[in-house]
Parts: C-alpha cells; structure tokens; sequence
C-alpha cells in the first residue's frame, strides 16, 4: 500500500485506538494477557497489546498469503524483543466450518476479504475513486480458492486456558469465525471487533445477529465506537458469567 496512504489510515485510526487502549487498560490493568488476534494484517494489533500491556501468550492468524509475508518482518522483532511471551501466527483461514471458499485480496490489503463486493455500492465508488488516487491499481488484485478451519480446532492446539480478548477483523467475515468457535467462546472474557453497516461487503448476516449470538452466551456490550469516514464501528462485548 502507498506509504502515504497508510499514514492517512493511520492518523485516521488512531483516535479510536486510543479509546480502545483506555477501555483495556482500566479493566485488565497490570494482568499477564492472553489474546487471539484473528485478521493479524501487518501486525497492527500485535504492535498494538505487546507495546502497551504485558502479554503472556498471543495467538494470531492472517488469511493472505501476501500480509503473512509482512506480518512475518514483525512477529520477528516482537519475538525478538520479548522472549519470555508466547507468540505464535499462522497463515491460517478461519471460519465457521472446514470448508473451501474463495479468498479476495484487494489492492488495499487492509480490506482483503471472503465476500463479494458490491461495486455498484456507492461506497464502494467512493473509496475506489479515493484508492484509485493513491494506488492506480483495480481494487480485487487477485483471487483464489483457500481452505476454511473452525477457530475451536485451531485453539486446542494449545494450552491457553482462559483468554482475555479475542480480536477479529475479516471484513465482513467476523460472525463467521465467531460460531467457528463453539463452546470454546465460554473461556473468553472480551471479544473486540468491528462490523461494516455499508453495502459494500455483501454478508450473510446482520449486526443484529453478531448482537443476539453473543448475548446467548452471556456477552454484553460494553464498547461501540464509530471509525471516522466509514459506516464502520468497532465493539467491545464482555462475558458477563465469567
């Protein structure tokens, strides 16, 4: 991605992390913390909990074979600088169930995605014109056919026991991936992650239904913030039987 186009993102992002810092940071406080980064990108969120928390373990997956090439540059000064932390990322896919599907990489690769896109979407026409600007390339760059694994299966290969935040952001895939982890999602205290109310992703869900799900489990909001320029927002939701 341009370079300065990633600081635009950056700068635009920043506020919301900010308030995403100081939620965590007020009710984790100096706990060794146990996180599952799912949709790693570049190691935003790597950056985000190792620079700013005591982390014990943390457990990523980044779907794109081309952001694990760069996520890989990140994992290796994190690791390097804190050797005492477990850090594992996988070039792995999550989903609801083992499955095939068809992987979208976009040119802004911040947005590669499972789901279609709508181009006829004014939002979509909007951000294309804006990316067109900035990268002069076409907005799906490549497509190709990966295998799906259910989040529970993955996380069985380690011996985590409780998980403090679960993180997800698969661009239109975060429900998904959330019944990807069955009964396993009871051993989790917060799960932090955003939903697009633009018709640009084509989803089969609703955020209704991401809302519902989680409550049946005992999960309640504690945290919404809208991220700028998008119909966008980030979530907060706590186990309250935990």
């Amino acid at each position: 991605m341009n370079i300065f186009l990633k600081l635009i993102l950056y700068c635009i992002d920043a506020y919301n992390k900010r308030k995403i810092l100081i939620f965590f940071k007020k009710v984790l406080k100096e706990k060794f913390l146990t996180v599952i980064d799912v949709g790693a990108h570049e190691g935003e969120t790597l950056k985000f909990f190792f620079y700013n928390f005591k982390i014990k373990s943390i457990i990523g997956y980044e779907a794109s074979k081309i952001n694990f090439h760069k996520l890989k540059n990140c994992i290796k000064k994190i690791k390097t600088d804190n050797p005492n932390s477990i850090i594992e990322y996988n070039n792995i896919a999550l989903g609801e169930k083992k499955m095939q599907i068809e992987f979208y990489q976009t040119s802004e690769s911040s947005s590669s995605t499972f789901c279609k896109i709508n181009y006829d979407s004014n939002y979509f026409k909007r951000k294309k014109k804006i990316l067109n600007f900035f990268l002069k390339k076409n907005y799906i760059s490549k497509s190709e056919i990966i295998n799906l694994e259910p989040l529970k299966d993955e996380l069985q290969k380690y011996n985590l026991g409780d998980i403090d935040i679960l993180k997800i952001d698969t661009e239109g895939y975060e429900f998904n991936i959330l019944k990807g982890l069955g009964d396993k999602i009871s051993s989790i205290k917060y799960i932090y992650f955003e939903h697009h109310f633009d018709n640009m992703i084509i989803k089969n869900y609703k955020y209704r239904d991401i809302n519902n799900y989680l409550n049946s489990f005992n999960f309640h909001k504690v945290l919404k913030l809208r991220m700028p320029l998008r119909k966008t927002f980030e979530y907060i939701y706590e186990n309250k039987a935990s």
